[in-house]
């Protein structure tokens, strides 16, 4: 299956929008959120302190009387500048965002979208990576593939089972807080994968330029779950 046999597959899954968060929150309430280095509001931001983009975040929520900012598919982000786990090599710096991110607050629930298994979970803990992170197994007739969830609480990876099962609409997890999740304001990290690549408990969420390609083919929009567009 090619890439966008995949991404037709994913969105005929559902006709209405699967939820990662609260399913009687309405899609009214999600307000998209630009983070990307052309949003010339962020020129005035210290987008390196997490307080500050976290000011900045819910006053957006704020203005627009909704609950959840959502956003960031393919993004290329000033934000990863500020941490070397994203910049070993300052010519191959990885600053193009793979998933879309759900800016809520601590402490919100997480649910899968889909019947799942636990694949994989790890407490990620360089300088602005995810922090505690799920990733889920999905397989849908001939198909398999993968959902990550990172920036979540401590409490969510305690006790959790690889081969754990979980139902459409069953809690997973919850929110972290600033001090585990890298160092974010808090917000779910929604990403699907193709091909995991013997990954454990770890994808790559954002990448260089020169993998681009590999990635939008392996990583497709999670809008085609979500629908929020």
């Amino acid at each position: 299956m090619d890439s966008s046999d995949f991404s037709k597959f994913l969105n005929n899954i559902s006709s209405k929008p699967l939820q990662v968060l609260d399913a009687s929150i309405p899609n009214s309430k999600y307000i998209p959120l630009d983070l990307s280095e052309s949003n010339e509001e962020l020129n005035s931001i210290d987008v390196s302190s997490s307080s500050k983009l976290d000011t900045f975040i819910n006053n957006h929520i704020k203005k627009y009387h909704a609950f959840v900012a959502y956003g960031g598919y393919l993004e290329v982000r000033n934000i990863y500048k500020r941490s070397s786990h994203f910049n070993k090599q300052a010519e191959d710096g990885r600053n193009i965002h793979l998933g879309v991110d759900l800016w809520c607050p601590a402490n919100t629930l997480i649910y899968t979208p889909l019947d799942a298994t636990v694949h994989s979970f790890k407490n990620n803990t360089n300088f602005g990576d995810y922090g505690p992170t799920i990733i889920l197994k999905h397989v849908i007739g001939e198909v398999t593939f993968y959902t990550l969830y990172g920036h979540l609480s401590l409490a969510s990876i305690k006790g959790l089972k690889i081969g754990q099962a979980f139902i459409k609409g069953e809690q997973i997890a919850t929110l972290g807080d600033a001090s585990v999740n890298g160092d974010y304001p808090p917000h779910l990290h929604f990403q699907i994968i193709k091909d995991i690549q013997h990954c454990i408990g770890d994808y790559p969420g954002v990448c260089n330029k020169k993998d681009l390609k590999f990635y939008m083919k392996n990583c497709p929009d999670p809008n085609v779950l979500l629908k929020y567009t």
